[in-house]
């Protein structure tokens, strides 16, 4: 069972989505909390394996709990629910180490794969939010040079696995489009994270646009 904890500081928000997780069968809602310190603790307390966190919270944010969450445990995994219109937190919550992020407005079907995928370790952004992020790259300008350099260590392959990573693709997908097995995908993209010093795909995907490795229109 995924055990999950539903971080939302309203009511019928958490009850809503309880309903649906709890209705999967390899899904269990073990705890909600109210807000961001509240999460914090109940992280703390309950060790669940996804936590579903909305962003804006009276008292503290999301971003601000997925910074304390991840903090304490490199491992945790968080998947960052938003209407991303409003959230201008967005891009620093994937730079603190949010796993994904999936709209509101999502069906049943798309919240369950959502928590699998990133229970499972993938990376979760959705198309929309995708498009945003490039956007946001983009206005952001050049990237620091220590991070164009760590590029260097990648090989040929792996900068190209890379690429198809921040566009979204799955172990899959850049199977099928490589041509490789996909177990041969999963060895690079786990060497690219050892040799960049990341946590997951989602910061592999940060870490591309900011060195431009990606830019809008690629």
């Amino acid at each position: 069972m995924i055990k999950v904890l539903i971080v939302d500081d309203q009511v019928m928000v958490r009850e809503g989505f309880s309903v649906l997780l709890n209705a999967m069968p390899d899904i269990e809602v073990v705890g909600e909390a109210v807000n961001g310190r509240d999460a914090v603790h109940k992280v703390a307390a309950l060790h669940p394996d996804v936590v579903l966190m909305d962003i804006r919270m009276p008292e503290v944010n999301g971003l601000e709990a997925t910074r304390e969450i991840v903090a304490a445990d490199a491992d945790a995994k968080v998947l960052v629910l938003t209407t991303f219109d409003l959230d201008e937190y967005v891009y620093q919550a994937l730079r603190v180490g949010a796993s994904g992020f999936l709209l509101k407005d999502a069906s049943a079907g798309q919240l369950a794969d959502g928590v699998r995928i990133v229970a499972a370790g993938e990376a979760l952004l959705a198309p929309a939010i995708t498009k945003r992020l490039i956007s946001e790259f983009s206005r952001l300008g050049a990237p620091r040079p220590p991070a164009q350099e760590r590029i260097g260590d990648l090989t040929e392959r792996e900068t190209e696995v890379l690429v198809l990573v921040a566009q979204g693709l799955s172990n899959g997908e850049i199977a099928a489009h490589l041509v490789v097995a996909e177990s041969t995908i999963k060895t690079h993209v786990s060497r690219i994270l050892v040799k960049l010093g990341l946590r997951d795909r989602t910061q592999a995907a940060v870490f591309a646009y900011e060195t431009r490795l990606v830019t809008p229109g690629l």
